[in-house]
């Protein structure tokens, strides 16, 4: 949503940053044991989306930049895509065997291809809209791919591609189940799709928190209510994430008031028909990005957001902090003891013992 990107230069909250020296170490009960923080750049720079591309770890970032750092060479590449007097912001990043796709926010919505093999840069769509605001992009195979949009009319804003990303259709209205007036997606850490298989998972926020559901590669939709809070222009859910195709967990909350840990994470065992409540008054507020630790299970969680970096190894019911750092806003895993995060500022990696 649009005023996301108004608040999320602001949205550091004046935390001890010295949690992420390197090498620092959190107990635990049990499950991780220790946690070390290796920062691997420092820039001004804003991250909300990135992936793993085998040793390279891919990001889109403001200020039009893109890029990757590689793990096995310990160096940065980074780039410019210069359009007019544009100054792109990148939020949802997605990738092929063959390319690494960017979507811009706001209007107009640009699509970039990157090549992996030469790093050219391709316009794959436009989208000239006043409503238009891109928020997440994956793809369910080499050739199939989808991003998700706040609604220019009365449905979610969705694109998809059937031929590897040379291509991208708008899905029409009719096709889509329509919004409640002010529901929308948040462009937090590019966690609003979930795909597992050929299921599609898209969830929204705004004045209603809601989780829609496609079989199908997004052919049909279903539509279910959460019990997340909602009502207002910044509450709902902001990220989630499945284990498998049964297990689920969404978080988001408050913006304007991050630290209220009520009606802010819920999970499924049924695929996403049905959510319950979990955590109530534990752990944190404001979910940035959940996900699932790999080999965990279902159980285990981390959870990057407004009171730093959380764990839970019991499926979200209590929550472990691992740090006070409020300036990390998604992560992703690359195994199950090693992940890598970025924010405000900087892009880490942790590893979990």
């Amino acid at each position: 949503m649009k005023k996301l990107v108004l608040f999320c230069s602001i949205f550091i909250l004046l935390m001890s940053f010295g949690t992420f020296n390197s090498k620092t170490k959190v107990a635990y009960n049990s499950g991780f044991t220790s946690m070390t923080v290796d920062t691997l750049f420092k820039d001004r720079i804003s991250i909300r989306a990135i992936l793993v591309d085998k040793n390279k770890i891919w990001y889109g970032a403001d200020n039009s930049r893109f890029g990757y750092y590689d793990l096995t060479k310990n160096e940065k590449f980074e780039e410019h895509i210069y359009r007019d007097t544009l100054k792109l912001e990148f939020r949802s990043i997605a990738q092929t065997s063959k390319d690494i796709f960017l979507l811009s926010v706001a209007n107009p919505a640009l699509l970039y291809a990157v090549s992996k093999k030469d790093n050219k840069v391709k316009l794959v769509y436009k989208e000239v809209n006043p409503k238009v605001f891109y928020d997440s992009m994956q793809f369910w195979n080499d050739k199939e791919g989808i991003a998700i949009g706040d609604p220019t009319e009365d449905t979610f804003s969705v694109i998809v591609t059937r031929d590897g990303g040379e291509t991208w259709t708008k899905l029409l209205s009719d096709k889509l189940p329509t919004n409640a007036v002010g529901e929308g997606a948040f462009a937090a850490s590019n966690t609003n799709i979930v795909i597992k298989g050929n299921d599609t998972w898209l969830v929204s926020g705004g004045k209603k928190a809601r989780v829609f559901y496609s079989p199908d590669k997004a052919k049909t939709w279903k539509v279910v209510e959460t019990p997340i809070v909602q009502g207002k222009e910044m509450t709902g859910i902001f990220t989630a994430d499945f284990y498998d195709s049964k297990q689920g967990f969404i978080a988001g909350g408050d913006y304007d008031f991050p630290n209220n840990k009520t009606d802010n994470k819920a999970f499924t065992k049924d695929g996403g028909k049905t959510w319950e409540l979990i955590g109530q008054n534990m752990g944190f507020g404001y979910a940035s990005c959940v996900q699932y630790v790999p080999g965990g299970n279902g159980k285990e969680i981390i959870c990057v957001g407004s009171e730093g970096i959380q764990y839970s190894q019991n499926g979200g019911e209590n929550w472990m902090q691992l740090s006070t750092d409020a300036k990390l806003f998604t992560i992703r895993f690359i195994n199950r003891n090693t992940a890598i995060a970025a924010g405000h500022n900087k892009v880490v990696r942790l590893n979990f013992k």
